[in-house]
């Protein structure tokens, strides 16, 4: 039950991780695009399947289409996404400049980020929930006595604390890095 509880956990973990990626924080950076798809011959695909997605410096994003004839739907999804970015398309790739951030929008950015740190948290306090509701079903059942039932939900909220705690270091490190100049 505990290595459950720790698997779904890390899961969380990992998924605030790849959250905090998407977010823009004044130097290039592909995961920002994991969340664009492109209408390719009427069928949705994340951008990353039909490109080839390059940083040649710390401030440009390069996107190489693996078929020329899809950079105008790839040109066309970026526009429509939320990346804020405007493409430049040369014919042959296609090329993001990311500007630098102004104060103002890093403090933006840090809020997104808190917010998003908070709903990793709040879903791994629902996976806390959840198994102290199943070990509780286990007492009234029979399977299990009071002591163990106290002592499994001791355990499982030292478990949460850690997983916590490991969302406030995420959220320390993307902090550091969006307020970074």
């Amino acid at each position: 039950m505990l290595n459950d509880l720790k698997a779904s956990m890390k899961k969380t973990v990992e998924s605030t991780q790849k959250s905090f990626n998407t977010l823009r924080t004044g130097r290039a950076n592909a995961a920002i695009l994991d969340r664009v798809t492109v209408d390719y011959y009427g069928t949705e695909a994340q951008l990353k399947s039909l490109a080839n997605i390059n940083t040649p410096d710390s401030t440009t994003l390069m996107i190489q289409p693996f078929d020329r004839g899809s950079i105008g739907q790839i040109e066309k999804a970026i526009n429509m996404s939320d990346v804020g970015l405007t493409p430049n398309n040369d014919g042959q790739v296609i090329r993001l400049n990311i500007p630098p951030l102004t104060k103002e929008r890093r403090k933006d950015l840090t809020k997104i980020a808190n917010k998003m740190a908070e709903e990793g948290k709040v879903a791994v306090r629902n996976i806390r929930r959840d198994a102290n509701e199943a070990v509780r079903k286990q007492v009234k059942d029979g399977y299990i006595s009071e002591d163990e039932s106290r002592d499994l939900q001791e355990n499982i909220q030292k478990i949460t604390d850690e997983f916590t705690k490991k969302i406030d270091e995420l959220l320390t490190v993307k902090n550091k890095d969006i307020m970074t100049v």
